[in-house]
């Protein structure tokens, strides 16, 4: 059954529907900070990012800044941004969650890595922070928070590559979740590329599986707005799973942005 395994509150914990638009950031817009990947290109490592990540943040309404894999760095940046986005990649370096990494895996950057886990301890620290998790950055959410990860669809799932190389695949969403659907919807469409998937959410709550039971979406309900999609929003166009996901981070990060300018006020 697609609904094994969600459990949790069903209470309405979506927003009001929201129309996507291009939306102007200005002074006063919170602030997202975005975790960037690292290439060795021409023989230099140079940090990357897809521009389809900053435009859906700005596209929110949001100033987009880019986070330099600093550790040092992890606790400023997660009390100086109103809202942090973890985004996609290649695979989880698995020695650090206790399991050896698949032989045939494309391990993350070491020192990406540590940084991001490293942004997910200082996050948990500011629970009223938004947190946006994407691929990759959904599936190291999961393994901080205590879930696993199955390192292989292809082994699991006989029609894996469905869930590869940015293919659109349907999933269905539980309503009254931070994905701001009120009611159950089977066969929303999304945009998805990755060839592993979280097994067990931990701590957190499955809140969207695809038809062929892969995990596609979490959430920490104890927090405003803490959730981890397995697909690519900034790269599905219009709709309450891809730029309106990115609209609901923008607002609840304003929120967030209001509350600490007010404590600090105080």
């Amino acid at each position: 059954m697609l609904s094994s395994g969600w459990g949790g509150d069903s209470a309405d914990r979506s927003l009001a529907p929201v129309r996507v638009g291009t939306r102007k950031p200005t002074l006063n817009s919170p602030i997202i900070g975005i975790a960037v990947d690292v290439d060795d290109i021409d023989g230099c490592r140079r940090y990357t990012l897809a521009t389809a990540y900053a435009d859906a943040v700005r596209g929110a309404g949001a100033v987009p800044v880019l986070l330099t894999h600093d550790t040092a760095l992890a606790e400023t940046y997660v009390r100086w941004c109103d809202g942090i986005v973890l985004t996609g990649g290649v695979d989880p370096r698995m020695e650090t969650f206790g399991v050896p990494t698949a032989a045939d895996a494309r391990p993350m950057d070491a020192r990406r890595q540590a940084f991001d886990l490293a942004l997910l301890a200082a996050a948990d620290r500011r629970p009223e922070l938004p947190l946006l998790a994407i691929c990759l950055g959904m599936q190291l959410m999961a393994l901080h928070r205590g879930g696993t990860l199955n390192q292989s669809l292809a082994r699991t799932h006989p029609n894996a590559d469905r869930h590869a190389d940015h293919r659109c695949h349907p999933v269905l969403v539980r309503g009254g979740c931070t994905l701001g659907v009120a009611a159950e919807r089977p066969g929303e469409q999304v945009v998805s590329n990755h060839r592993q998937a979280v097994e067990k959410a931990g701590d957190l709550q499955i809140v969207a599986v695809s038809d062929d039971e892969v995990i596609e979406a979490v959430e920490d309900p104890r927090r405003p707005f803490c959730c981890g999609v397995q697909w690519h929003p900034e790269r599905g166009g219009e709709g309450p799973l891809n730029a309106g996901l990115f609209l609901r981070m923008a607002e609840a990060a304003r929120s967030c942005a209001v509350a600490s300018t007010a404590r600090l006020a105080t």
